[in-house]
């Protein structure tokens, strides 16, 4: 039986969360803001899935970083919708995020003391 890689899993399910919210953006002509979320909303998940397939030990480590750095920005762009009275704000997006860059600390703290 395969063990279950929540990191993997929550990342996807949130990059398909950011596609329908984009088009939402997008719909309302908020297209540099949906341009700039999707790509760091959609990259998070893309870089945990690279570091899956990792060269080493380190190069794992540096992919799931670069996820991090990810989320920082999402979070950043879903603040300024959250902020900006003519932008739509979902705050499910927030808690989902919230849970992967604690879960990506965690990953990245315990495999540097490993």
């Amino acid at each position: 039986m395969e063990r279950r890689n929540e990191i993997l899993e929550l990342s996807f399910e949130f990059a398909l969360d950011i596609i329908i919210f984009t088009e939402l953006l997008e719909e309302q002509k908020k297209y540099i803001i949906a341009r700039q979320l999707l790509k760091s909303g959609t990259s998070i998940g893309a870089n945990v899935r690279e570091s899956q397939n990792s060269e080493s030990k380190a190069d794992f480590i540096h992919k799931l970083k670069i996820a991090a750095k990810e989320a920082e920005e999402t979070e950043y762009w879903l603040l300024l919708c959250q902020h900006s009275p003519s932008y739509p704000y979902n705050p499910d997006l927030t808690t989902k995020l919230i849970s992967i860059k604690k879960l990506l600390s965690s990953i990245i703290s315990k495999m540097k003391t490993q």
